[in-house]
């Protein structure tokens, strides 16, 4: 089609605009050409499925690169849902100095503060109704201190009457002198007083305990409702109880993505398994230097897009979504716009976003509904409802007959 021009407009006005042939004919061109170009001019959403080799449908091949589409049936979920299992039977998990809780045993580090009786012999006891400080104006006897958490270091706290292990791990002690305590339990310590002191006082009793538990810690960070340190103590600390003793997490936590790094390695860890499923592997048991994250949901999110009523991004539920929960969560699909065939899950785009996996879902077949509530999504993954093809000639035709009216009436104007 030439070019119009003012010259043109000029030679339009000078004959009065009035043949019908060419505004005939310069109507029927603008609506072939723009019949023609439908997928790039129709308004709002629109996939373009030319470059996805769908087994399911007849598409002729294209030069472009094409993506597999999986056909989303129930061997497809079967295998999905081994494929998990798998995954979750192969999960690397931090190694652990105990194999079971019953075998702990502390080991005293330095920074402790030890408590030391001999008993009949007060001179030589950590005397019991001294006070020292919790900081700001307030001071605490030494039985208040053994009666605070032993999770939670005491705000401000300076020593208190007893021996704390120096840096290079050893205390001193009237009539023994300078020995080692680092590394060495309660007991051990217990007895190696005790047979110093037995040139001294005769069949000494001497009792020893951790006044504080300074030396050994982990350290809570996310959403939990208290981040901070916590001590490692007499007892054994899983992460669970890391978690439930930093207070709980916030709303917005995502336990199933607990991050665990321990010996400058990083292992994921899903806390929600233990407390729903009773899987102990996930609560491993917590040592010195160990960072726990835990996460909120900006990871574990699904997006829902396309021919729906509320486009929305889903966050995970327990680590589990399925398409009809994404779709129920966005209000379900358009009845008269959607394409219920065209129900694709896009994945893998973080990882390999040139090379998506694409899966697609029948909704005209009986078994859809059951299919859609098992097809677990994964996160991060985007489920896009297709147009349907009326839908798309309808949008144009909407496009193309503001211009046909105008033209009419410039018609009926120029007469």
């Amino acid at each position: 089609m030439k070019k119009l021009t003012a010259h043109t407009f000029a030679n339009f006005n000078s004959t009065g605009f009035t043949s019908t042939g060419f505004t005939s004919k310069f109507a029927a061109t603008l609506l072939l050409t723009s019949f023609l170009s439908a997928c790039a001019t129709a308004p709002g959403n629109y996939l373009d499925t030319s470059r996805l080799k769908d087994d399911g449908q007849h598409q002729s091949q294209q030069a472009n690169e094409t993506y597999p589409v999986h056909l989303i049936d129930g061997p497809l979920v079967a295998a999905q849902a081994q494929a998990q299992a798998a995954a979750a039977a192969q999960q690397a998990l931090p190694t652990s100095r105990y194999s079971d809780p019953s075998q702990y045993v502390y080991r005293l580090s330095p920074q402790d503060i030890l408590g030391i009786t001999v008993w009949d012999h007060p001179e030589l006891t950590t005397p019991q109704g001294s006070t020292l400080s919790a900081g700001g104006n307030t001071t605490q006897s030494i039985g208040g201190a053994l009666q605070q958490p032993y999770t939670a270091a005491l705000p401000g706290q300076a020593d208190p009457y007893g021996q704390t292990i120096a840096a290079d791990g050893t205390i001193f002690f009237p009539f023994v002198g300078r020995i080692k305590a680092v590394g060495k339990t309660v007991g051990e310590l217990r007895d190696q007083l005790s047979t110093g002191l037995v040139r001294y006082i005769r069949n000494p009793q001497v009792d020893v305990r951790v006044l504080s538990y300074r030396g050994q810690k982990v350290q809570v960070t996310g959403e939990v409702k208290t981040p901070g340190p916590l001590a490692i103590s007499d007892v054994p600390l899983t992460l669970v109880d890391a978690i439930t003793r930093s207070g709980g997490t916030n709303s917005d936590a995502d336990i199933q993505r607990v991050r665990l790094t321990r010996n400058n390695k990083l292992y994921v860890l899903d806390a929600n398994r233990m407390l729903d499923q009773g899987d102990t592997t996930q609560n491993v048991m917590l040592q010195n230097g160990d960072v726990i994250n835990v996460p909120d949901h900006s990871d574990s999110r699904i997006f829902v897009m396309g021919e729906v009523k509320t486009p929305i991004q889903v966050p995970m539920l327990k680590g589990r979504l399925t398409i009809a929960d994404a779709l129920t969560q966005a209000g379900g699909i358009l009845d008269t716009d959607a394409n219920p065939r065209q129900i694709f899950v896009m994945r893998g785009m973080r990882e390999h976003p040139t090379t998506p996996d694409v899966y697609r879902l029948d909704m005209t077949q009986p078994d859809a509904i059951m299919l859609s509530s098992q097809f677990q999504l994964q996160p991060m993954d985007v489920v896009y409802v297709g147009t349907a093809a009326s839908t798309t000639f309808n949008r144009v035709l909407q496009q193309v007959l503001p211009t046909i009216q105008t033209l009419f009436y410039l018609k009926q104007l120029t007469k």
